[in-house]
């Protein structure tokens, strides 16, 4: 694997045979320092067992570091000109599966093809789990980092290079002002840890922005104690609609169908929860104890909590 293909000068050469330029449409900048890239590869301690979804194949350049650890590497690109390029760039080897399209069907959802690939690749041989490694586009980080954290492959890491507003958000404590439903999400279900803040130079063309490579590893025990992980998840962001309102006030307006404001009071008579607390104040655990309470008022009072 040469080093030069992580140079600007062999990035605008490539890009210039073939005529074309980063698209700002698809959030294409070039992380151009060798020892980070290989700090993303090396920060997922890859093995045989790891099918590797990269989504942001770029030139290739950290897929061409991870394929002779992994055993199997799908890579996702958008645009069409880079996705050649790379297949050019790494036709040697025979452990990736290249896809030319969007990885995402919609906000909310995996895209279909993206995940047949990957459960084909991981049933192929017993005891492989999946790993999310990429540099990715800003636009596509938090639907993909939020959807794969309930979907039904979910991976056992994820290292990915993000920006460093989001790293924040996910790794944010109670009661400062990153906290958010998407901190609690994260929380809730798995273990994060930042591996590096990155300045805009490390990059071509540079952002405006700074960005971070961070380390998610869901954890089992954690996703054990939410009995209900869809009615977690939708409870969760429903209780940062309005974040500076009161707990009550907030949770009479998300169950306004489904349960009375006597109800509401109930459940919060019943436990330590004041309704003059809000939201942006409980650690995560504090919002599972007040998730599942409300879940049982919903079964209890004959509503459903799909």
């Amino acid at each position: 694997m040469s080093s030069e293909r992580q140079t600007i000068s062999f990035l605008k050469r490539r890009m210039h045979e073939v005529g074309i330029q980063p698209d700002k449409r698809h959030g294409q900048n070039f992380l151009i320092d060798l020892n980070l890239i290989e700090l993303i590869a090396t920060s997922a301690h890859l093995d045989e067992n790891d099918v590797v979804l990269e989504v942001g194949t770029g030139m290739g350049s950290l897929t061409g570091l991870m394929a002779p650890h992994a055993g199997q590497i799908v890579t996702v690109e958008i645009d069409a000109d880079l996705a050649k390029l790379a297949q050019s760039e790494l036709k040697n080897f025979d452990n990736i599966t290249f896809l030319q399209q969007d990885a995402l069907r919609n906000k909310n959802n995996i895209h279909p093809t993206v995940h047949d690939t990957l459960a084909e690749k991981v049933n192929e041989a017993e005891g492989r789990k999946l790993k999310l490694v990429a540099n990715l586009p800003y636009s596509i980080a938090t639907p993909l980092i939020s959807n794969l954290l309930h979907w039904d492959m979910t991976p056992s890491m994820m290292v990915v290079t993000i920006q460093k507003e989001l790293a924040d958000r996910i790794m944010a404590v109670p009661s400062t002002k990153d906290y958010s439903a998407l901190s609690i999400w994260i929380q809730s279900v798995a273990d994060t840890e930042l591996v590096r803040d990155l300045p805009p130079t490390v990059f071509w063309p540079p952002p405006k922005v700074n960005s971070a490579i961070i380390r998610i590893t869901p954890n089992p025990e954690k996703r054990k104690r939410i009995p209900d992980l869809a009615f977690y998840h939708k409870f969760v962001r429903s209780l940062f609609f309005h974040r500076r309102k009161f707990l009550r006030s907030v949770l009479n307006s998300a169950f306004k169908v489904e349960l009375e404001k006597a109800d509401v009071d109930a459940v919060l008579a019943a436990s330590d929860f004041t309704p003059d607390m809000r939201a942006e104040q409980l650690p995560y655990e504090r919002i599972q104890e007040l998730g599942e309470l409300f879940r049982q008022k919903l079964i209890e009072k004959g509503n459903s909590v799909s």
